[in-house]
C-alpha cells in the first residue's frame, strides 16, 4: 500500500504530530508499507529517512510552518500515485488533498490533531487569519464532509469537534507511541548525573515553551508546592518563545534554584530523563492525544494534570494520575502538593499509568489505522469515477 501522509511541518520542526507521523511511518514501513510525507519548507535539511517530499513555501513568522498554495511538480506527480492520503493539518494540506486526490478518487483521511480553537484564543491576534475562531468554525464542519473519513484521537476531541459543528461519522483511533524505549531505556541515567538528591522529588513538563502549554500557570502552582515541601524539583524540557519570561518568573517567586531548564534533547534521550523523575506534570488544556502524557505513563510516571479533552480522556483521577478540575491555582496546587508528598499513592499510580500505557503501542494503533485505510480505499473502488459517474448522474436526472 501508498500511504502519503499531508502535513504543513514535518521534521526538524518539533511537535506531538511530527513525532506520531515519524512514529507511525516506521510502524507501517515495518509491515511493508510505502509511507511519504508531503509537507513544506527546511529544503535544505537532510533527511535520515526515505520518502519525504518537500515543497517550497513561506515562513510563517518564527513558528517554524510554511505557507504555499501548491506542491512543486514532483509531489503532485507522487502525491497523486498514493492509494490513500491522510491529511494531519485540515488548512493548507487539506485544502490541496482534495485539489489532488479528489478529482482521481483517491481516499482522504483526516486526523484533528488540534484544538485551533484554543490556539487561536492564546495567539489572537497573531495568528494567522486562516486559523483564527471564525475561520475554524467556517471550515472545518465543510472539509469534514469533503473527505471519506475523520478520525480523532479522543473521545473529548470527538466530542469537540461536534460542538465545531463537524456532522461527519468521526472514528476515534488513539495515537500510538513507541513505549518499548520508555519501558526500557538505554544508559539510563541517575539523579545524581542531574546534580539531585536521593530524598528530591523531581517533576518533569516535556514540550514546548510557548504560551498555549500554560507553563506560567504550571510554574506558580509549583512555587506554592515548594513552600510544602522544601525538596520539590521542577525539570523543564523543551524550548520556546517563553524560555525567558519564565526563567524571569521562577526568579521573581524565589524558585530559581528549584527549576531546572533543560531546554531541548534529540527524541531518543527522552526516556533517559523521564526515568529519573517521580511524576510528570502539565497544565495545558489545549491538548488532543498528549504524546508526552502517553511517553512518561510507559516509563511508570503518574500525571498531574487538569481535566480537559485529551489529557483527562489518557489520565484515571486518583488511578493513573490526578486531575485538577479546570484552571484554579489553588485546587491544582493542592494536587501538585499531594503528588509530591503522598509517595506511596505516587508509586502505585506510576505502576498503574504503566500498564495503562499498552493500549497506546504503536504496533496495535497502527494496526487500527491500517484497517481504516483498507476500509476507504475498498469504498473508493465502489464508487462509480470519470465518465461512469457521470453518466450514472444523467441516467438519474442529475447535472454534469
Amino acid at each position: 500500500m501508498k500511504i502519503g501522509m499531508m502535513a504543513d511541518a514535518y521534521k526538524p520542526y518539533i511537535s506531538g504530530v511530527t513525532n506520531y507521523i515519524a512514529i507511525n511511518k516506521v510502524a507501517l514501513e515495518k509491515l511493508g508499507h510505502e509511507v511519504y510525507v508531503f509537507t513544506f519548507g527546511y529544503e535544505d535539511y537532510k533527511d535520515n529517512e526515505p520518502r519525504v517530499v518537500r515543497s517550497s513555501g513561506l515562513p510563517v513568522l518564527d513558528t517554524g510552518f510554511y505557507i504555499s498554495l501548491r506542491y512543486n511538480t514532483q509531489a503532485i506527480r507522487l502525491v497523486r500515485s498514493m492509494d490513500v492520503v491522510h491529511v494531519h493539518h485540515p488548512f493548507i494540506s487539506g485544502t490541496l488533498a482534495l485539489r489532488y486526490c479528489r478529482p482521481r478518487s483517491i481516499p482522504i483521511i483526516f486526523t484533528n490533531h488540534t484544538r485551533y480553537d484554543l490556539y487561536a484564543q492564546v495567539y489572537a491576534p497573531m495568528v494567522p487569519d486562516i486559523i483564527s475562531a471564525t475561520a475554524i468554525q467556517a471550515y472545518l464542519p465543510s472539509f469534514c464532509r469533503s473527505v471519506d473519513l475523520v478520525v480523532s484521537p479522543s473521545q473529548g476531541m470527538k466530542e469537540v469537534l461536534g460542538r465545531f459543528g463537524v456532522d461527519a461519522p468521526v472514528d476515534v483511533v488513539p495515537n500510538g507511541v513507541d513505549i518499548r524505549p520508555f519501558q526500557h531505556p538505554s544508559q539510563p541515567l541517575t539523579r545524581q548525573d542531574l546534580g539531585y538528591a536521593p530524598e528530591d522529588v523531581i517533576l518533569v513538563f516535556i514540550g514546548r515553551l510557548g504560551l498555549e502549554k500554560n507553563v506560567n500557570f504550571l510554574i506558580r502552582a509549583f512555587a506554592g508546592t515548594t513552600q510544602a515541601y522544601e525538596n520539590t524539583r521542577l525539570m523543564l524540557i523543551g524550548d520556546g518563545p517563553e524560555r525567558e519570561n519564565l526563567r524571569e518568573l521562577a526568579r521573581q517567586l524565589g524558585i530559581e534554584n528549584h527549576v531546572r531548564f533543560i531546554g531541548k534533547l534529540p527524541y531518543q534521550d527522552i526516556p533517559r530523563y523521564l526515568d529519573c523523575t517521580d511524576a510528570f506534570v502539565t497544565a495545558s488544556v489545549t491538548e488532543v492525544h498528549p504524546l508526552t502524557v502517553i511517553e512518561a505513563m510507559a516509563s511508570g510516571l503518574p500525571v498531574l494534570g487538569i481535566q480537559s479533552p485529551g489529557v483527562g480522556d489518557t489520565v484515571e483521577d486518583s488511578v493513573t494520575g490526578l486531575l485538577a478540575q479546570g484552571e484554579d491555582l489553588p485546587g491544582f496546587t493542592a494536587k501538585m502538593v499531594r503528588m509530591v508528598v503522598d509517595h506511596e499513592k505516587r508509586r502505585q499510580m506510576g505502576v498503574q499509568a504503566g500498564k495503562e500505557a499498552e493500549k497506546y503501542a504503536i504496533e496495535r494503533t497502527s494496526e487500527m489505522m491500517l484497517e481504516r485505510y483498507r476500509r476507504v480505499i475498498s469504498q473508493a473502488k465502489d464508487k462509480p469515477t470519470g465518465w461512469a459517474s457521470r453518466v450514472g448522474r444523467r441516467l438519474r436526472g442529475g447535472s454534469s
